[in-house]
């Protein structure tokens, strides 16, 4: 970099614009970049190509602003009588130029637009003006930042330049020059660019004349493999098919220039077009799977594994650098860049990490090319973890009416560690009172008999899990509270039946005679008891919350007697009922109590169903 256009971050290696760059002074730049470590005195270095990309910043402009040229009446209609000619230093399509007549004075004349040449259209022997006044412009074929619907690409969009040249049409002119190329006789490519890339702009100079000095360009030699296209107008020369330096890294073209005089003359130039290398070739590691295993909890420094990638690249390209892709737990390893040998940096635990990813880059070029492999790396498992519950104690309530062997809970604990030392047993401890007893596979604790509220209402004991290891097991325990709920199971029970009730003859109406108690175990509605008179009575009456026996009506006679059914009821969804017997006669009436038979028979199925009529 002779001239300072550019500078480099001397720590993150960013190549950045110092000066202005200017296209057509240099289309392309070769810079030699140097790295070095530290101190060392060992250094290496790398070759940057930077294309210089041309935008439409210069416009046509012709070699003289005003000229003269005879013609005759003799000359007949097409007659080339002048070749008008601009350059513009652009390139591609900014550098193209069309030529038109911008103003006249007569329709006489008439110009090529893309070879500038004047033509006469008819004859002028019947004109009397001797002298016409044309005004030529030159256009370059650049874009402005114009809105459209149709978005055109491939040509930089940049601003139409426009020259115009004021001619007095005087001078004839013979071919008596040969073409004279101004372009450089070498020219680079960078072997990665698409078919199309515009690889050199060919320019050759005529100072003669109309069609004497008007120049086409040919391949003669060098392009036997059609790797170039060669516009014979405009002089551009584009790739025909894809480059590869790594089969042809140089081309020699030979190019003619050639006017359309009579005789033709002509020029050649041997063309070198060198073709730059790019990093297109990525490493490949030897395998694509590295499988090895180290041990948890071991000190920083252990040897895990050594990797090796190779690139079919040569020189600086070809070198390689081992690094680790950035993961969980990456920062436990360190790989040394140039051997690729990897080490642990820190002590391991398997629970966090067991599966590292490493990837083998070529650093020296842009663009960074890089490939990677996977290494599976397992850490092996030391006893170093308890097995865990989802919580610190379990409560749940269970139906009293549950059968035999019902399932009430399934307990989960989990153990990070691997192998014999992540299997998790489980046991009950405390006692159950033969209640309940747990699958030590599968945490799930089931009931090993009926249940009855009544006669327990609540459980505690402890569950454990147990991890397998054959060294040191571990274990967790935990409380379990299971709150037996209640059901509908038990009927009221009257506290006496019969009852014997002696009613004075004389009591008056309204007066509670007796009182029928009954009690039912269940909790709740389950439990709440209700009185009613099974038949239907005038004389007394059952007060439904309480059990007292009401008189209603005045006693008929001193001998009067009689029997009712009072029934207790609970008010479960479906409730259960009792059914107690109430005599009740006056002072003067004797109770008399008998049965209607003095032996009863009957027989009974074996195997019949308990309450069976």
């Amino acid at each position: 970099d002779p001239h300072g256009k550019f500078s480099i971050d001397p720590q993150f290696g960013i190549i950045r614009t110092k000066k202005q760059l200017d296209h057509e002074a240099q289309s392309v730049v070769v810079l030699t970049v140097q790295s070095q470590l530290g101190d060392s005195p060992v250094y290496s270095s790398t070759q940057v190509n930077i294309s210089v990309t041309d935008i439409n910043d210069n416009p046509p402009e012709f070699l003289t602003k005003s000229d003269k040229v005879t013609i005759s009446h003799t000359q007949p209609p097409g007659t080339a009588v002048y070749i008008a000619h601009a350059e513009d230093k652009d390139s591609g399509l900014n550098g193209a130029i069309k030529y038109s007549i911008a103003s006249k004075q007569s329709d006489a004349f008439s110009i090529d637009p893309s070879l500038g040449v004047v033509n006469l259209t008819r004859t002028v022997v019947a004109e009397k003006q001797q002298e016409y006044t044309l005004h030529i412009a030159a256009e370059d074929c650049g874009s402005p930042p114009l809105t459209s619907l149709l978005m055109l690409t491939a040509i930089n969009l940049t601003d139409r330049r426009l020259d115009s040249l004021a001619v007095k049409i005087v001078i004839l002119d013979i071919n008596d020059n040969s073409p004279s190329f101004t372009s450089s006789h070498l020219s680079y490519v960078m072997e990665d660019v698409e078919v199309g890339f515009l690889v050199h702009h060919i320019v050759a100079k005529d100072p003669d004349e109309g069609r004497n000095g008007q120049v086409t360009y040919h391949i003669l030699a060098g392009n036997e493999n059609k790797a170039f296209v060669l516009d014979k107008i405009t002089g551009l020369l584009t790739t025909a098919q894809f480059l590869d330096r790594e089969v042809q890294e140089r081309y020699s073209l030979t190019v003619m220039a050639l006017d359309d005089g009579s005789p033709a003359l002509s020029a050649t130039q041997v063309l070198t077009i060198i073709v730059l290398d790019v990093n297109d070739e990525a490493p490949g590691f030897l395998k694509q799977l590295y499988e090895t295993a180290v041990p948890e909890n071991r000190d920083p420094g252990e040897f895990v594994i050594r990797v090796e990638a190779v690139d079919q690249d040569a020189g600086l390209n070809s070198l390689l650098q081992y690094e680790i892709l950035p993961g969980a737990g990456y920062e436990k390893f360190k790989m040394n860049s140039d051997s690729g040998e990897l080490v642990t940096a820190a002590s391991l635990d398997r629970e966090t990490q067991e599966v590292f990813s490493i990837k083998g880059s070529s650093v020296n070029y842009l663009p960074l090319r890089s490939s990677t492999a996977q290494l599976h790396l397992a850490v092996l498992d030391e006893n170093d973890h308890s097995p865990l519950f989802a919580k610190t104690q379990y409560q749940i309530s269970v139906t009293e009416d549950l059968e035999e062997g019902s399932a009430i809970l399934d307990l989960s604990a989990s153990d990070e560690d691997a192998g014999l030392n992540g299997e998790v047993m489980y046991s009950l401890i405390d006692d159950t009172y033969g209640a309940f007893a747990i699958n030590s596979v599968t945490g799930s604790i089931v009931t090993t008999k009926a249940l009855d509220r009544e006669t327990k209402s609540q459980y505690t004991f402890r569950a454990v899990a147990s991890d397998c290891s054959t060294h040191f097991p571990r274990s967790t325990t935990v409380s379990v509270v299971v709150h037996v709920n209640d059901v509908n199971d038990n009927d009221p029970g009257f506290l006496q039946n019969p009852i014997r009730v002696f009613v004075p003859a004389e009591t008056a109406v309204n007066e509670t005679v007796a009182t029928v108690r009954a009690e039912d175990v269940d909790l709740g509605s389950n439990g709440a008891v209700v009185f009613n008179l099974m038949m239907a009575e005038t004389v007394f009456q059952v007060d439904v919350k309480t059990g007292d026996i009401i008189l209603r009506e005045p006693l008929a006679s001193k001998d009067f007697s009689t029997l009712l059914l009072v029934t207790a009821s609970d008010q479960g969804i479906t409730p259960r009922t009792a059914t107690a017997v109430v005599i009740i006669f006056t002072e003067e009436q004797e109770e008399v109590i008998s049965f209607s038979h003095s032996l009863y028979e009957a027989s009974v199925p074996e195997n019949s169903a308990a309450g069976g009529h």
